[in-house]
């Protein structure tokens, strides 16, 4: 039989139709990982990505959740994110670096960088892709998607069209196959702001959360999700902003994951007061 037959056909005819394609995503929240002044209290933080990470893979523990997603033979890149404002925490930077660690790679062969030695991200044979969540001035959300774009060779050819491209950037040889976690930080995500490089930080808000995936497109979607739902609570309806527009692309032009919520499974763990998800 030469060509494709839709779902709907298959249906019709009495045939099982193809499995759709589902992703999950970990959403995981402590109210103590914050103390009164913001903050971050460390032994949370890395008890509440231990907790993920092992409910993501199906592992009984942690320790068991991280020997499967790096080797000792790895080179391991911590992909962060450095904007001033609103940086990957240090804190979650160093427990990554620890727990890969603690899975067998050298401590040499394991680095943390955003910006800086692109030659350490050639060479790598693993990334953890991690950073907080933002709206963000040309792609609508700073995602984990965008995380990537200074790993282009001109980011600023991605900007056109609410940076629907970015996902392109996911198959060049410097990250094609090498992402073995996404990590969207939502401790204290910003869900408002207009214009480049806006920050005011009456937008953020202590959400003292953790979304992990094996998606890219799936962990964005979420959080794409999450930070509108905030703007419509604060401000009583959407505000209009830079769509994001490159999620979706991700998933149905570059195919990169699952930017459908209904597609996607989402665990929630832990603190569940004003999830909004």
């Amino acid at each position: 039989m030469r060509g494709a037959i839709s779902a709907a056909a298959l249906t019709a005819a009495g045939l099982p139709a193809a499995a759709e394609k589902r992703s999950k995503v970990v959403l995981i929240r402590d109210a103590g990982v914050l103390d009164a002044s913001g903050k971050i209290e460390e032994e949370v933080l890395a008890r509440m990505l231990d907790t993920a990470v092992a409910k993501l893979l199906g592992k009984s523990d942690a320790a068991s959740a991280w020997k499967s997603l790096v080797s000792p033979k790895d080179f391991v890149g911590i992909k962060s994110n450095h904007w001033k404002r609103l940086p990957t925490p240090p804190e979650l930077e160093s427990i990554l670096a620890k727990r890969v660690v603690s899975a067998g790679v050298p401590a040499d062969k394991v680095f943390c960088d955003d910006r800086g030695q692109r030659e350490n991200f050639e060479q790598s044979t693993a990334l953890i892709n991690v950073r907080p969540a933002r709206t963000h001035h040309w792609s609508g959300m700073g995602s984990c998607i965008k995380n990537y774009i200074i790993l282009s060779a001109k980011p600023s050819d991605h900007h056109p069209d609410s940076c629907a491209s970015l996902g392109s950037i996911w198959h060049l040889p410097i990250v094609e196959g090498k992402t073995r976690l996404n990590i969207l930080v939502l401790l204290t995500p910003q869900f408002y702001g207009r214009g480049a490089q806006s920050f005011e930080a009456k937008y953020m808000w202590p959400y003292r959360g953790l979304a992990v995936s094996l998606d890219p497109v799936a962990v964005d979607a979420v959080g794409a999700n999450l930070l509108k739902t905030k703007r419509i609570q604060h401000f009583g309806e959407e505000q209009p902003l830079t769509p994001t527009t490159h999620i979706t692309v991700a998933d149905q032009k570059y195919g990169l994951g699952v930017s459908d919520l209904n597609r996607i499974d989402l665990i929630k763990l832990g603190w569940t007061k004003d999830v909004l998800i």
